[in-house]
């Protein structure tokens, strides 16, 4: 992730459509790879493994009925002790129905999207506009990436430079926000501010009208200070659309591209 490359008009369209394309495509199989993953570690044990299962909870409990008259505890609560289920899974929902506080949160597969279309990506590292070498979708290249300007990185490794900055960007949603109570695509919203803009512009000195929104819970205001359409002192385009993107995810769970929006509008005219 660069706090640089809200300084930069994103690629153009024809010019990024195929490793946009290819990127979402990758990440969408990650996600179908990790869900049948989840699905494996879910499925019920085999006969024999059941069979082990109910013996061990046989023993469980004839060791807890043994204790009971030292211990004092009844049939019911033994039995209550030894129905508790032998496996659990909890699994987030992309939207949740109520807003959960920030740190509970992590950005959506929604989001990642919206930001591959947003950011677009580059294979072969390169200088942005303020002279730091980046990749990807927008990360800015670290001493410990191992890169050089010029060099050129997979898909996945794309996709683990993606997942990396994001997790940077929760976790500073956390720390400026962790007890506020967010629905999912506002945090994205908040999520996507952090990539764009950098955690640094977060702050009462750079944002305060922001801070003081979150601080007081006000969705409304927080809607409000979501826009940043100035580079250099100058608006930039690319900018605009990114705020108004932003905006309609934190306030509709919009994340449509408005370029693509605006062109359709335009071919019906």
């Amino acid at each position: 992730m660069t706090a640089h490359s809200q300084l930069a008009e994103p690629p153009l369209p024809q010019r990024r459509r195929d490793p946009v394309r290819r990127v979402l495509a990758r990440m969408r199989e990650r996600r179908r790879q990790d869900i049948e993953k989840r699905r494996q570690r879910a499925r019920p044990a085999r006969p024999r493994q059941r069979a082990s299962l109910v013996r061990r909870m046989h023993q469980r409990k004839a060791a807890l009925a043994l204790s009971a008259g030292v211990m004092g505890l009844t049939a019911a609560a033994i039995g209550s002790i030894s129905a508790e289920p032998a496996h659990a899974a909890a699994v987030q929902a992309d939207t949740p129905l109520v807003r959960l506080p920030a740190r509970e949160l992590r950005a959506s597969q929604s989001l990642k999207e919206a930001l591959v279309q947003e950011e677009g990506v580059r294979d072969v590292v390169y200088r942005d506009v303020a002279g730091y070498p980046t990749v990807g979708v927008g990360h800015l290249v670290t001493p410990a990436d191992g890169l050089r300007v010029g060099d050129t990185v997979n898909y996945d490794q794309i996709l683990d430079f993606l997942e990396q900055d994001i997790a940077e960007a929760d976790a500073a949603i956390a720390r400026i926000a962790g007890d506020l109570p967010l629905f999912q695509h506002e945090y994205d919203a908040l999520v996507d501010l952090v990539y764009n803009v950098g955690a640094g512009a977060l702050s009462v000195r750079k944002s305060p009208r922001l801070m003081e929104a979150i601080a007081g819970h006000d969705y409304d205001a927080m809607a409000r200070e979501l826009e940043y359409r100035y580079a250099g002192g100058q608006m930039a385009r690319g900018l605009a659309y990114r705020s108004m993107r932003r905006t309609q995810i934190f306030m509709n769970a919009a994340y449509d591209n408005p370029r693509e929006t605006a062109t359709t509008v335009l071919a019906k005219l």
